[in-house]
């Protein structure tokens, strides 16, 4: 389990030129350029401010933005995830790099524009005079995703060198995904309407522990779900213990593949 980390780390120099590539990639052709990372935030929060203005959606907004911001750093990583290797077949092919350089890089050029957007959402939460909680436990949260995304980006690459309709199956899945996790709605419509056993069905998917996370610590909000967050935050480490042994597993034959 320790190769691919010890492997990564003799290609750090790498890795974060495939980071800076990324990130470049990302804005490229674009006006604005990386301004659009600080940019974004703000839109989406204007965007849903009417939405919930007109549609009188019941859920506050710093609760609903927070979710969302949050859940985008996820489908991001995952969306991208499906050309990590693919995309990169050239120097999958004619080199003896370690591949997992590739979606780690992908996955970290996300964190980079995440931390941005949460860096505003912060400002705006502050701004609105939200109840901050406990948030010396941010770091283990962010790293927490960044492990589920890691883990799951992983499979994603790895089954897109195989079968290339993985893109339009993950579409499919990322739309449940969307929806059984507690993005556009309170964890606390759950925790109510349903008994506890389901509780525990709803926190074995990690997102909804790290939504939650996420809310607890910003706006001290979503504490029904507390005595399940063990939970979801011990099945995101799962997928990256997972995620690895796949691709340690298959990535011998990319190059047959691709």
């Amino acid at each position: 389990m320790l190769t691919p980390w010890k492997s990564t780390a003799r290609s750090r120099e790498l890795l974060l030129i495939l980071v800076g590539r990324n990130l470049k990639i990302r804005y490229k052709n674009s006006a604005l350029g990386f301004f659009w990372t600080l940019l974004g935030p703000l839109l989406l929060i204007l965007i849903y401010a009417l939405f919930l203005r007109v549609l009188r959606f019941p859920i506050r907004l710093p609760v609903l933005v927070t979710g969302i911001i949050v859940w985008q750093f996820h489908a991001m990583c995952l969306g991208d995830s499906l050309h990590a290797i693919v995309g990169n077949a050239n120097l999958v092919k004619k080199t003896a790099l370690p591949r997992i350089v590739f979606p780690a890089a992908m996955v970290t050029a996300n964190l980079v524009n995440f931390l941005l957007s949460f860096a505003v959402l912060c400002i705006y939460l502050a701004i609105v005079r939200a109840d901050f909680g406990a948030v010396y436990w941010l770091p283990v949260i962010v790293l927490s995703q960044a492990a589920l995304c890691l883990g799951v980006s992983l499979i994603v690459s790895c089954a897109n060198v195989f079968f290339r309709d993985t893109e339009h199956i993950l579409s499919v899945v990322l739309l449940g995904w969307f929806f059984l996790t507690p993005v556009i709605y309170p964890i606390s419509l759950v925790v109510e309407a349903f008994p506890r056993w389901v509780h525990v069905l709803f926190f074995l998917n990690p997102m909804t522990g790290i939504v939650t996370a996420y809310r607890g610590v910003l706006l001290s909000a979503g504490s029904g779900g507390v005595p399940f967050l063990g939970l979801s935050f011990g099945v995101a480490w799962l997928f990256l213990a997972g995620g690895l042994a796949v691709f340690q597993s298959f990535q011998a034959r990319f190059s047959d593949e691709l």
